[in-house]
């Protein structure tokens, strides 16, 4: 991308609406955007460009208050993946499929950036926010589009509030989903319970993750869940004996997860992927870095990372708690997590 078109995206907005478009709220604005790219991408449009996007923001002479009568609404498009930044924008701003919000014709600005963030909890079939703790159902969904084929089987032995079977169904991938509390199992099922045009199964179970051996050797086509970070969350509260939640001891974590992450290889077909998504923690207001240390458990087990993605984190329920503590105490908020993805190689 040339640098005059970099140098646009740069400009920071300066107003909560949108010259020309005072009746629309920003996020109304974001929201037909992302519809208008979805439907491109639905009807073919972008061929074989990958790009996930990440992030949708207006700028420019309509957001900063200077624009004149005639000026089109910039709208810079953050995304990861490996369409080059000259192909997407052309694909974007091609004559037959400009996006028009009230006769102001939009120009996209693509910036392909190195981590991930998205704001959205998601609100599209069964998803719900409620569950502390949760991952993004676009995390899910961009791990299941980029390391798995329709009617593969998936696996996620933490599965919580249900995030990755609800997209692995809507993506007609099957999966096996699994978790030591019974309160995850039924909200799961519970959340399972629409329909889609597609013969995808889903089958859940009460099993430990360091104990998966109802499943076959080489059995699982992509493996993803999201960890508890040691007992920042408690989610059986300290009433199930195999909730790793409940674990304080940093090393003690560890230990176990290396017994997940063998139980992980063990299951997963040579040269497919696994993913986990760690976070971070502080004690006596020390840094530790609990990601990589988990990170070098899997490494043992006898995975290989191909990727170490940075996801910003949204929406923390502890954030206001933790802006208070560091002003006390003079420390920086961990405001983002490590999304492994690891493979196990052939033979």
């Amino acid at each position: 991308m040339n640098s005059s078109r970099r140098e646009n995206t740069d400009l920071n907005n300066f107003m909560d609406t949108v010259q020309g478009l005072e009746d629309y709220k920003l996020k109304e604005i974001q929201n037909i955007a992302l519809s208008h790219i979805d439907f491109l991408r639905e009807n073919f449009h972008f061929e074989d460009l990958d790009f996930f996007i990440q992030n949708i923001r207006p700028f420019g002479s309509r957001i900063s208050g200077f624009s004149k009568k005639n000026s089109d609404l910039d709208i810079k498009i953050e995304y990861t993946g490996n369409a080059r930044e000259d192909d997407l924008f052309n694909a974007l701003n091609d004559k037959k499929a400009k996006l028009k919000i009230e006769n102001i014709k939009v120009d996209f600005y693509p910036e392909k950036i190195e981590a991930w963030a998205f704001p959205r909890r998601g609100n599209w079939a069964t998803h719900v926010s409620d569950w502390r703790g949760n991952w993004s159902p676009e995390v899910a969904r961009n791990l299941i589009l980029r390391y798995s084929k329709e009617g593969e089987v998936l696996l996620d032995s933490m599965i919580g509030g249900g995030t990755t079977a609800i997209e692995a169904k809507i993506l007609n991938r099957n999966i096996i989903y699994s978790d030591v509390n019974q309160e995850a199992l039924d909200r799961t099922k519970k959340s399972l319970g629409f329909k889609v045009e597609n013969k995808s199964w889903q089958r859940g179970f009460k099993w430990d993750s360091r104990n998966l051996s109802k499943l076959e050797d080489n059995s699982i086509d992509l493996v993803l869940t999201h960890p508890p970070y040691v007992d920042i969350i408690k989610y059986s509260e300290g009433k199930l004996v195999d909730d790793l939640s409940n674990i304080h001891d940093i090393e003690a974590f560890c230990d176990e997860m290396e017994k997940v992450a063998k139980e992980f290889f063990r299951v997963l077909k040579p040269g497919k992927f696994c993913a986990i998504l760690m976070g971070d923690t502080r004690r006596n207001k020390m840094y530790q870095p609990l990601a990589y240390r988990v990170m070098d458990r899997f490494l043992k087990a006898g995975l290989l990372l191909k990727e170490d993605i940075i996801k910003r984190q949204f929406n923390c329920k502890a954030t206001g708690f933790w802006v208070t503590k560091s002003k006390e105490s003079n420390f920086l908020l961990i405001m983002h997590e490590h999304l492994f993805v690891f493979v196990k190689m052939l033979k």
